[in-house]
């Protein structure tokens, strides 16, 4: 098995990027999902309910900040280290930094409702939930349950072909994995019984399956909503009340190498 894909969202719910290369940290991929839009009250405003965020597309600065794409302009964010905290409502996290006023204004626009771009300083801050499998030094970024998401080429292949009769064969974007594998001898959703994975030096805790969400039924080219895949993910991959698809990972980093590089080609060895 071979990592084919990696992945980066540096806004949570805008649309992310393929990198060849990524630097692992205890919370996730450097550059993943250290910025999140709220509404004004703190509330998270993901592409659940604001599909435009996915037409949004974001590039990490080497300054930290980010670059913030429509299909007409662009904008620069830098990091507002500076900023008083304003409450935020992610699971664990408290308080985050606000972007500048003219940051806020322009997402605003895009969204046609009022936002503000937050900002995550401190990643050690939100300690992984124990009820997700979380241990005692676990953290997350602004990710919505653990550091990095896998999912397996095998796997959407097998819900192509389930799906065939109904739809084009899917991106593997809908899924917004960080993660993507494919090889002999992954068959279909084995990763369901795999309790760590190696990619090239680096090991990884696999905490779960990732249940599934409307999310997925948002095409991400045109933001068109249908029934697909969760439909049919249900008639084949749904118990304990949920769809699943794909696996949690949480890094399995020492004190003395805090980060670890993964690439795309890296062997992938599954226990």
């Amino acid at each position: 098995m071979k990592v084919t894909r990696l992945r980066v969202y540096p806004v949570k719910s805008l649309a992310g990027l393929d990198v060849d290369t990524a630097e692992v940290r205890p919370w996730g991929l450097e550059r993943d999902r250290r910025w999140a839009v709220v509404a004004p009250d703190g509330t998270p405003v993901t592409a659940r309910e604001a599909n435009h965020l996915l037409s949004l597309r974001a590039t990490t600065l080497d300054s930290g900040g980010v670059r913030i794409e429509s299909v007409a302009e662009s904008l620069h964010v830098d990091v507002p280290v500076h900023a008083e905290p304003v409450a935020v409502g992610h699971a664990g996290q408290g308080t985050a930094l606000p972007a500048a006023a003219g940051a806020n204004a322009w997402l605003s626009t895009q969204l046609s409702r009022p936002v503000r771009l937050v900002w995550q300083p401190d990643p050690t801050r939100r300690a992984l939930d124990p009820d997700e499998g979380g241990l005692v030094g676990d953290h997350v970024s602004l990710a919505d349950v653990a550091p990095l998401l896998l999912t397996s080429e095998s796997s959407l292949a097998q819900l192509d072909a389930w799906t065939a009769d109904e739809i084009p064969p899917l991106d593997m974007v809908r899924f917004r994995p960080n993660i993507v594998i494919d090889g002999d001898p992954v068959t279909p959703f084995a990763e369901d019984s795999w309790s760590s994975i190696q990619l090239g030096d680096v090991r990884f805790r696999v905490l779960g399956p990732c249940d599934r969400c409307v999310m997925t039924t948002i095409d991400p080219a045109t933001l068109e909503r249908g029934k697909e895949p969760i439909r049919t993910l249900a008639k084949h991959r749904r118990w304990d009340g949920k769809t699943w698809f794909g696996i949690w990972l949480v890094p399995d980093l020492s004190e003395s190498a805090p980060s670890e590089m993964i690439a795309v080609n890296d062997e992938c060895i599954a226990r």
